[in-house]
């Protein structure tokens, strides 16, 4: 059965499914899952019907039976439909089960068309001034166009622009546009977009605009195809930093403000529209977005740069990371690259199909455990450094990836400017008692338990919860662990009062130096956001960091970045748990994946740039 097929029958089931679960004669609905062993002459649809009322709703019984089997080998992996054996163990999902398995299944690409199916983490946010994580950087690459793009090598090449310069005294930046661009709506793109953009992103504030932030004073349009920008200091960074600068059309989002709103005569300045719409000219265009479900882009064939031979016409990026459907998806040839949030045991499961490999391949990214540093108890540095000497470093990189290494300080040691030589805390115990005798929470430890969230769209961080949880107790520290939905994380981390004790995430590097990553995760400016929880505060490490960004020689910025991570270390604000291996599963047998052979974009959200990958299949 085609692809194009497979997809009809399931598009057609979610439309039939709320119908006949209900009402099917001769089938009550059932209250409540229960497992079922295949017999001779059944088939899927047969057991559809007599236990859900339509043998419609086979698809239900797929997902809820590879869910099974991922916590119990018992039950059988479904890899076709159309193929089940007699003594395989089944579980049949309840009536209301059902219509939510079926419900969340991804729709059909269209006819005819060539598909990239990712599956992300959500939300997912594509208003250029608001996204900021994995998910939305991936689709912001996608969508809009940028004055530089970064290359392997952790450089820039032109893109919008054609070429720049800079006065001598590093103020002035002058960039000189590439004409005939054209945005998705066929206007052409000019310097007042480019200018807009930026003006645009530093009035919000949000999502990367800690990026331009303090460094920025202005930019302006000196002609059509010529903008200038005027800094406040010089910067060592300014020039990569632009990879972030997505440029929308100026025209398209003021047509589109609501008002009254938070900013003057600007009204909403585009926000509500750009949530579900882009105004880009990037190589591709929203076609659909239902918030909560998928993002679904085409191709634009008027893009100013080169598709690879076989690139996809459409590109979906679907919300969900659960294992079962994930699985279900890759073995039926429905989803081209997973997450890179997979357990090691789906990883595992998902290479041995045929035709699936494992991409793994370093990247920009840490894992941390955020500690609030304000927050009773761990606003104390002792009982910060406690912790830091009670946890189990070796047995936390023993549950990643073969190849996965303890992180060497605050940011990757892949990352330029990292300080070899920064203090590194190991497992000691005594250490950890010695640190928190220090502590003046240290004979009221029963009255300050330790919260401890982790993210549920990433079930595999449970496992280092449960470890930091049970190497607390080892010095008498209470640690309660609790699973939160990443959207809750959001909301919770951009509050100093509702942001808990310790909140564990993953944080890419937006531009291959340390400086960039050190200035979000510690510098004040990036607080309110999900990338901290320390709450730090800290006005001379604002500065160093400030100081660092601005200086423009290399190698004396590379020395105060070092500077910086011994600092950090003395106040020990985070556990620094190991450098991300990004994994992700992919049909190695029909997709053409550059990052998997290691030609590696080192930017959040740049291995997801669909121009370049290939897809032949299935």
């Amino acid at each position: 059965m085609s692809r194009i097929r497979k997809w009809t029958i399931i598009v057609s089931v979610l439309a039939i499914v709320a119908m006949i679960l209900p009402v099917a004669a001769g089938a009550a609905p059932l209250s409540q899952g229960q497992s079922y062993t295949v017999q001779a002459d059944d088939s899927l649809w047969v057991i559809a019907e007599k236990y859900l009322g339509s043998g419609a709703a086979y698809m239900a019984i797929v997902q809820a039976t590879n869910a099974k089997q991922v916590e119990d080998a018992s039950f059988a992996m479904i890899t076709d439909a159309a193929l089940i054996q007699p003594g395989w163990k089944l579980w049949i999902p309840s009536t209301e089960e059902a219509e939510s398995l079926l419900a969340a299944l991804p729709p059909a690409p269209a006819a005819g068309k060539r598909a990239l199916d990712v599956t992300f983490s959500w939300p997912t946010y594509i208003d250029p001034a608001v996204g900021s994580d994995f998910s939305s950087t991936s689709s912001l690459c996608n969508l809009y166009d940028t004055l530089v793009f970064p290359n392997t090598a952790g450089g820039v090449d032109p893109q919008l622009a054609e070429s720049w310069e800079v006065s001598d005294d590093g103020l002035t930046w002058t960039f000189h546009l590439k004409k005939g661009v054209k945005f998705h709506n066929g206007s052409e793109l000019t310097a007042s977009d480019v200018a807009f953009s930026m003006n645009r992103i530093l009035e919000i504030g949000e999502g990367l605009a800690y990026v331009f932030l303090g460094t920025v004073e202005s930019a302006a349009a000196l002609d059509d195809y010529t903008v200038e920008f005027k800094l406040t200091q010089p910067s060592g960074l300014f020039l990569i930093s632009l990879i972030r600068l997505y440029v929308a059309d100026e025209e398209e989002v003021m047509a589109n403000i609501v008002t009254p709103g938070p900013y003057g005569d600007k009204g909403d300045y585009g926000k509500e529209y750009l949530l579900t719409h882009d105004a880009g000219s990037g190589p591709y265009k929203v076609k659909e977005f239902p918030l909560e479900e998928y993002l679904l882009m085409e191709k634009n064939p008027d893009w100013l740069g080169t598709f690879h031979p076989n690139a996809p016409d459409e590109v979906r990026f679907i919300a969900t990371t659960e294992t079962a459907t994930v699985r279900t998806l890759m073995a039926r040839r429905e989803l081209e690259i997973t997450d890179q949030w997979q357990t090691i045991e789906a990883l595992e499961a998902l290479d041995a199909m045929e035709g699936v490999d494992v991409g793994a391949f370093p990247v920009l990214t840490e894992f941390y455990y955020m500690i609030h540093t304000k927050k009773p108890p761990t606003d104390d540095v002792h009982f910060r450094r406690a912790m830091a000497y009670a946890f189990d470093y070796a047995a936390a990189v023993a549950l990643e990836w073969p190849g996965t290494q303890q992180s060497r300080g605050p940011v990757p040691a892949i990352t330029a400017g990292h300080n070899p030589d920064v203090f590194v805390f190991q497992r000691d115990l005594d250490k950890a008692r010695e640190e928190l005798a220090l502590s003046p929470y240290a004979d009221q430890l029963d009255e300050y338990p330790v919260e401890v969230h982790w993210i549920t769209d990433v079930p595999a961080e449970e496992k280092w919860a449960l470890l930091f949880q049970a190497n607390m107790a080892d010095v008498g520290i209470n640690a309660e662990i609790v699973g939160t939905p990443w959207m809750s994380v959001v909301e919770e981390t951009a509050s100093q009062e509702l942001s808990p004790h310790i909140v564990t995430i993953y944080v890419s590097a937006d531009f291959p130096e340390a400086g960039s990553l050190l200035k979000v995760r510690y510098h004040s400016d990036a607080a309110a956001t999900w990338s901290q929880n320390e709450w730090l505060l800290d006005s001379d490490l604002d500065a160093r960091i400030d100081d660092a960004l601005v200086t423009v020689d290399q190698e004396a910025r590379y020395a105060k970045y070092r500077d910086l991570q011994n600092y950090i270390m003395e106040l020990c604000p985070s556990l620094f748990l190991y450098d991300q291996v990004q994994k992700q599963a992919y049909q190695s047998a029909y997709v053409d994946w550059p990052a998997a052979r290691g030609e590696v974009i080192p930017v959040m959200g740049y291995t997801m740039f669909a121009p370049v990958i290939g897809v032949t299949g299935p």
